[in-house]
């Protein structure tokens, strides 16, 4: 039997205690919220991490986990599902590299492609979709590299720095996925 959450170089896992003045670290780093989420660029307090954590762990239609290199367990992303409709079998997925050291160096990629998995084959989605900005173009590059297919354009979405920007949606069937897999 195949180990579901992890990879050649980084494995999902829970966010522990540890790891959460880490992920306020993130959440204070406006470049990174900017790509990470369409929310104003907040800064949060270690209690507004927790508090956030405990919604999604008592959440039925959220999932988070950490993304932790094998080789010495550094917490470097997070990743997950949100918005999950059970009955339809549709998920948004999230992915979020922290450091700017840890991004263009596949983590991503494989984080992305291991949570799709644990989606498609243990918790038996049908539709994966997520939400990009145009803007954020090594994320739309990775989408659409893994197998996404863009669905449409939230025309002129977001507000920044004085200028509008789209935001992209894109999807992923679960029989495209395995017809992904089969090919590599």
């Amino acid at each position: 039997m195949k180990n579901l959450l992890s990879g050649k170089e980084i494995k999902l896992s829970s966010i522990n205690e540890e790891d959460i003045v880490t992920l306020q670290k993130w959440h204070n780093d406006v470049p990174f919220m900017r790509n990470y989420d369409i929310v104003s660029a907040i800064p949060k307090t270690t209690e507004d991490v927790k508090c956030m954590l405990r919604d999604v762990r008592e959440s039925n239609a959220a999932y988070i986990f950490a993304v932790k290199k094998l080789e010495n367990m550094e917490f470097i992303g997070v990743t997950g599902f949100e918005d999950i409709s059970w009955n339809n079998g549709t998920a948004l997925i999230y992915i979020g590299i922290g450091e700017e050291k840890h991004r263009g160096r596949g983590y991503g990629k494989q984080a992305l492609k291991l949570t799709i998995e644990f989606g498609f084959e243990e918790l038996n989605f049908h539709r994966i979709y997520l939400t990009v900005l145009e803007y954020n173009e090594p994320a739309i590059k990775l989408y659409e590299n893994i197998g996404f297919i863009r669905e449409g354009v939230y025309r002129e979405f977001i507000h920044r720095d004085g200028k509008r920007y789209d935001m992209y949606l894109y999807g992923i069937l679960r029989p495209e996925w395995e017809d992904t897999q089969k090919k590599k």
